[in-house]
């Protein structure tokens, strides 16, 4: 079996992004103090987004803290709308910020990404054949999630979104130039856990696939340690 391990100069501790989906920024930020060092790279999705408090707010507190900030909003409208709200983001101190949809979406984030690094959603991992079919789609996942992510690296992008299962047949068709981000990671022992999650993966063959990021949030989170567990699984 091939290994992917990614060779990118990551510190191991940040290879870990760990979900503030939480209600309330009071919340999340006590979430934040708790996991200590264990966490350095925080995403910021739409719960928090729309949770109390002000955004910019919490990634100002969180880069005073040191952490890195993935503003995950999954940007699709108007290819102007898009670049405009990329736009909006210099000098926030954001790591990496989400693009949906057409390719002209991604030529516009790019184009105003001044540092920032634009992170293509391929297949949500909610989403499994059955829910593509159903969408209309007359492929399988892993060949919408190859098509998606050429197109998109190839638009300038600095990366995708993709669960582990597809990252090894993207790093063997597109190689290593690329980020790979994989949600959807659940520890051997929580797997069988029914959740939104349909396409998940363990850590450890996350990486062994090529994912340079993984994101896991719920493991942690309902850990009686989560900063034990979060320091297990970096």
């Amino acid at each position: 079996m091939n290994s992917y391990l990614s060779k990118k100069t990551i510190p191991a501790k940040e290879r870990l992004i760990f979900p503030l989906d939480v209600p309330t920024h009071k919340e999340a930020l006590r979430l934040v103090d708790e996991l200590g060092d264990s966490v350095l790279f925080y995403k910021l999705g739409l719960q928090i987004f729309m949770g109390q408090g002000n955004y910019n707010t919490l990634i100002e507190k969180l880069a005073e803290k040191g952490k890195k900030i993935f503003v995950d909003l999954k940007f699709y409208d108007i290819p102007e709308t898009v670049g405009s709200a990329v736009r909006q983001m210099r000098h926030k101190n954001v790591e990496f910020a989400t693009v949906h949809g057409a390719d002209e979406n991604f030529r516009a984030a790019v184009r105003e990404k001044n540092g920032i690094k634009v992170l293509a959603v391929t297949v949500l991992t909610s989403l499994d054949q059955t829910d593509l079919v159903d969408l209309g789609f007359q492929c399988d996942v892993e060949t919408l999630v190859l098509s998606r992510a050429e197109r998109a690296i190839a638009l300038g992008c600095d990366g995708v979104i993709s669960s582990g299962i597809e990252a090894a047949k993207l790093r063997k068709n597109l190689g290593d130039k690329f980020l790979i981000i994989s949600p959807g990671i659940r520890p051997l022992e929580n797997r069988s856990v029914v959740d939104d999650q349909k396409r998940v993966m363990t850590v450890e063959q996350a990486f062994h696939n090529g994912a340079d990021y993984i994101v896991m949030g719920r493991p942690i989170r309902t850990a009686d340690d989560p900063k034990a567990k979060a320091e297990e699984s970096s």
